[in-house]
């Protein structure tokens, strides 16, 4: 595999042709078996495809619309061939009566293809042999395929009985010749024109080239002899415009004869017989751009070099290609600068472009047909996906003099992201996996352009550009703040980053008392005795203690470097240990692991205790009720009538006095108790005091357990428990 560089530091590899194979007899390798085991360039060759040659030369090559498979023309013998390129191998050779002269596949494989030969033949070709064949009326220079109306479209030479050059339509789906477009090519003398031309003289006008506008408007353009360009309307069948390309300054006007639209169907790329390239806006007949091939020979061949995915094409520059029989070249559109070129050794007939990669396919005047690479342009296509090693591995080779250099290494994966399967699919990029060339599989994982990374990212998470915004404003800042003079001191340390800010925090407090001090003594710090002088300023300065440090203070202390540094000295300040040495934090909820332990030893506590528990929370819930109700229990300890259960309601007289008149000695308020009338004590109304106690009766009913308990003096023996024996067989006790 051969490198140049003819442009630029972009490479090319020549994969195969005639400057990489070196065809020798089969008897005589047979002969020189084992001396050619030492002739490196005979054991470095590559055959990229398995015969991918011809008796005497190649017409056509192109590449199915799959990717699959590979058809290319030649002769002598006049023979077909189609390549498995999944398999690398040719799958089968056909032979034909005539030299082909162009062809065009018409199903996505190789099962259906349409020929142009060169006795005025169009051969239908399937996968078990030619189907059918058909004669044209004239010789035919190109041959195109209207997918829409399912016509095949036969540029032809000389003019009809009216003096027009003719495209011929063989419509496919009725089976027969329809109208033929008529399209101004002049006359055989280029002076006479019209009925009078002949129509088959040597100097007749021709139509010598067409192309569709596929993917847009479906726009029909025809390149003539005259040097004009016309448009037709499949639709509408009639001539929707002419554009007639300037005229040279020394040859005159040239003649048309390749064509290429663009996928946007507004720019339309044009060559002449002079090898000079053009690209005109539909809108205006002044080209946009003009390019010299430089060897003033015909233009053979012209394609856009665009990406069959939109979001690749907007990551990749605009390319054009260009190729007369002499050169390939590969420059920009919008000014026309030289990207890179390719020179064969051999005359070229046809140039076919992998689409999606950087594989050019030649048809050519010598045996072997050619087959570049240029990694910069793209990937290798997916049926020989190991390309992109061998390019590596010479890019990375110092000992190769024909390699790109130090430089240049790792040129191939150059602004490329890798990301692996799960971030694929957080960026729902996952459905491209073994689709498109787009992703680069290597090792765990994905390379992806990285434009194509940031737009998808952006779609996946619209707010990313704030995020990216306040993340670059607050390195602004930061930038900025490292350039004052107080910079923004942080602790260094693996562990206790709180306490060594602390820390440093008390150190720098303690140093500005210091130089307090110095200032108002005004001296230095070396001549005045910082120590020894008094303390300046307020209570702060009452709390820093004149003890000998060391310089550098804690933190450099090499005794207490593993406080900072290793794990095992770290301070869990969420602990409650740490929080109950500490009041002033907040203690966690839940109780310390001593305490965990007396709880659980609690719990295989007896019966009674966890009773007598339960007792002493309810006596503290009633002890919670409001003081100003008076419990019946405490009513019946009174020794007052238990029967009638009367519900006490207390109500306070402070409101009937006025605290201001109230008298403050207590011989005062003797006297007026004397002046006051005793009040007759009724049968529901006891005065104690200044508070009013009023019983409301109640219907007789069933003691509750807590009043027998109160009844029995609260501490004496309870009966009505079910789980202890009694200690008297007396029934009557019970009742």
């Amino acid at each position: 595999m051969k490198l140049s560089a003819h442009s630029g530091q972009v490479p090319v590899y020549t994969v195969s042709g005639a400057d990489t194979a070196r065809p020798l007899p089969e008897w005589l390798i047979r002969k020189r078996k084992r001396s050619l085991k030492n002739d490196p360039e005979f054991a470095n060759r590559i055959e990229l495809l398995q015969d991918f040659s011809f008796e005497e030369a190649s017409q056509c090559v192109r590449v199915s619309p799959d990717g699959n498979w590979l058809m290319s023309t030649g002769t002598y013998k006049p023979a077909i061939h189609v390549h498995n390129l999944n398999q690398l191998a040719l799958s089968f050779e056909r032979h034909t009566n005539n030299e082909n002269v162009t062809f065009q596949i018409l199903s996505s494989d190789f099962t259906k293809s349409l020929h142009l030969q060169g006795d005025r033949t169009l051969d239908f070709h399937t996968g078990g042999g030619i189907h059918y064949s058909v004669r044209v009326p004239r010789f035919g220079r190109d041959l195109l395929y209207d997918a829409n109306a399912a016509e095949a479209l036969v540029p032809s030479v000389g003019v009809n009985a009216e003096g027009s050059g003719e495209v011929f339509r063989l419509n496919l789906e009725v089976g027969r010749f329809m109208k033929s477009y008529e399209v101004d090519v002049g006359g055989d003398d280029m002076l006479s024109v019209g009925a009078g031309a002949l129509q088959g003289g040597i100097n007749a006008g021709s139509v010598n080239t067409g192309s569709i506008a596929e993917e847009s408007h479906n726009l029909l353009a025809f390149g003539t002899s005259l040097g004009t360009v016309e448009f037709w309307d499949s639709r509408s069948r009639n001539r929707v415009g002419i554009l007639s390309v300037p005229r040279d300054s020394i040859e005159g006007r040239s003649e048309i004869t390749a064509l290429q639209f663009h996928r946007s169907g507004l720019e339309l790329a044009t060559g002449n017989s002079n090898g000079i390239t053009q690209i005109f806006d539909l809108r205006s007949p002044v080209p946009l751009l003009s390019k010299d091939q430089g060897y003033g020979e015909a233009i053979k061949r012209l394609i856009w070099l665009e990406s069959g995915s939109s979001s690749r094409g907007q990551i990749q520059e605009p390319r054009i290609m260009s190729a007369d029989k002499k050169i390939i070249k590969i420059w920009d559109p919008r000014n026309g600068d030289a990207w890179t070129s390719v020179e064969p050794a051999v005359d070229l007939n046809h140039v076919e472009w992998v689409k999606d990669s950087g594989m050019f396919l030649t048809a050519n005047e010598g045996k072997q047909q050619h087959a570049f690479f240029i990694p910069q342009l793209g990937p290798a296509p997916k049926w020989c996906a190991f390309m992109d090693n061998f390019v590596e591995e010479m890019a990375e080779d110092p000992d190769d003099p024909n390699a790109f250099g130090k430089a240049s290494a790792g040129d191939v994966y150059d602004n490329f992201k890798f990301l692996t399967l799960q971030q694929l699919r957080q960026l729902n990029l996952d459905h491209l996996v073994g689709q498109t060339s787009l992703l680069r599989p290597y090792m765990h994982g994905f390379f992806v352009a990285q434009k194509l990374y940031e737009e998808a990212r952006l779609i996946s998470n619209p707010d990313v550009w704030q995020e990216q915004r306040a993340k670059s404003i607050q390195e602004k800042i930061t930038k900025e703040r490292e350039s004052r003079i107080r910079g923004n001191k942080k602790a260094t340390v693996k562990v206790n980053r709180k306490l060594a800010e602390r820390i440093m925090e008390r150190e720098e407090k303690n140093e500005r008392r210091r130089a307090k001090r110095v200032l108002e003594k005004g001296g230095d710090d070396d001549m005045v005795d910082v120590e020894k002088a008094p303390a300046v300023g307020g209570d702060d300065e009452q709390d820093d203690v004149a003890e000998p440090k060391r310089a550098g203070g804690v933190l450099s202390d090499p005794r207490f470097a593993r406080l900072f540094q290793d794990e095992d000295f770290e301070v869990d300040e969420a602990s409650h240990e740490f929080q109950m040495v500490n009041p002033s934090t907040k203690i966690p909820k839940g109780l310390t692991a001593v305490e965990d332990e007396d709880a659980e030893s609690r719990k295989g506590s007896s019966d009674e205790s966890s009773e007598d528990e339960q007792d002493t929370q309810s006596a503290r819930k009633q002890a919670s009720d409001d003081k100003n109700r008076i419990s019946s229990s405490s009513y019946k300890k009174s020794g007052h009538n238990k029967t009638k259960g009367p519900q006490m309601v207390v109500s306070s007289s402070n409101k009937r006095h006025d605290q201001r008149n109230r008298d403050k000695s207590f011989g005062s308020r003797v006297s007026k108790l004397k002046d006051r009338d005793v009040p007759t004590k009724s049968k529901n109304t006891i005065v104690v005091g200044e508070r009013e106690i009023t019983f409301a009766p109640e219907k007789k009913g069933r003691k509750p357990a807590a009043d027998a308990e109160s009844y029995n003096g609260g501490g004496g023996q309870r009966h009505d428990r079910k789980d202890r024996r009694s200690a008297s067989n007396n029934v009557f006790r019970k009742m």
